[in-house]
């Protein structure tokens, strides 16, 4: 359940930049990326194809995140 939140959450957040710019990565918090709930959630979306990752924290949301945060 908690994990789930997180996911929401973080998509919520990508969803909002990635309308400003598709293109821009966004840096996560060093809280977030020490908790490990968030690293947790990140990779299950990174894995479903819904994030793509630069670089450990280094995340943006991939147009299939998009739609599926749209859905």
């Amino acid at each position: 359940m908690h994990l789930e939140m997180v996911q929401n959450d973080l998509l919520v957040t990508l969803a909002h930049y990635y309308e400003q710019d598709p293109n821009q990565f966004v840096a996560l918090p060093k809280p977030t990326l020490d908790s490990s709930s968030a690293r947790m959630a990140v990779a299950e979306l990174r894995n479903e194809g819904y994030v793509e990752e630069q670089v450990r924290g280094v995340i943006r949301l991939t147009p299939r995140g998009y739609k599926a945060y749209k859905s």
